[in-house]
């Protein structure tokens, strides 16, 4: 019937959190998206090409074959009365005009950094702490590797003490639940403040 109510009675839909997965180029973010999501992905990557020569930086990813142009997005649902819906940033500092759109209704933030390249996770931190949105830090441990401890990556990316940082590993689906529900946790105790 049309406009009638989807949900069956005496049931309600799942409260739904929009959280965004950001952080620099070549770091992870729709490896993760891809990971955790339980549906399949959309996903907006494209070859990159010899036009991107001099645009993108592949210092530390020569690898690196593809590059997100608009967002990545996935669904994971945390029992049965939440649904997070997971909006991947593009990395490239030519599509960050994009951020402001992708942040509108987010409650919430995991910024990923590479250790090999911490720097290109600047800008991402410095966009959720100038907007006020929450978030935590997700270590993405390339070829499975964590050289640097949780404290050593707050100081060096000169964040306080109670920011949360996490290892983890961005191809393991469980890695990334754990990084999604720590950041549920700090929107949780934030709110009850």
């Amino acid at each position: 019937m049309a406009g009638s109510d989807p949900t069956p009675q005496g049931t309600s839909a799942p409260d739904a959190v929009k959280i965004l997965i950001a952080g620099g180029f070549g770091v992870g973010k729709t490896t993760m998206v891809g990971s955790v999501s339980e549906i399949v992905p959309l996903r907006t990557e494209e070859p990159l090409t010899i036009a991107s020569l001099g645009v993108d930086d592949l210092d530390g990813i020569p690898e690196k074959q593809a590059t997100t142009v608009a967002l990545d997005f996935g669904r994971i649902s945390i029992g049965q009365d939440l649904v997070l819906y997971l909006f991947g940033t593009p990395g490239q500092q030519r599509f960050w005009f994009m951020w402001n759109d992708l942040a509108i209704g987010a409650l919430g933030a995991v910024v990923l950094v590479d250790v090999r390249r911490p720097e290109s996770s600047f800008a991402a931190i410095d966009f959720f702490e100038r907007r006020g949105i929450p978030f935590v830090i997700g270590v993405n441990g390339f070829y499975g590797e964590h050289p640097y401890e949780p404290d050593e990556i707050r100081e060096a990316l000169a964040l306080p003490e109670d920011m949360p940082v996490l290892l983890f590993d961005a191809r393991e689906r469980t890695s990334c639940r754990d990084v999604l529900i720590a950041l549920l946790d700090q929107l949780i105790a934030a709110s009850a403040h």
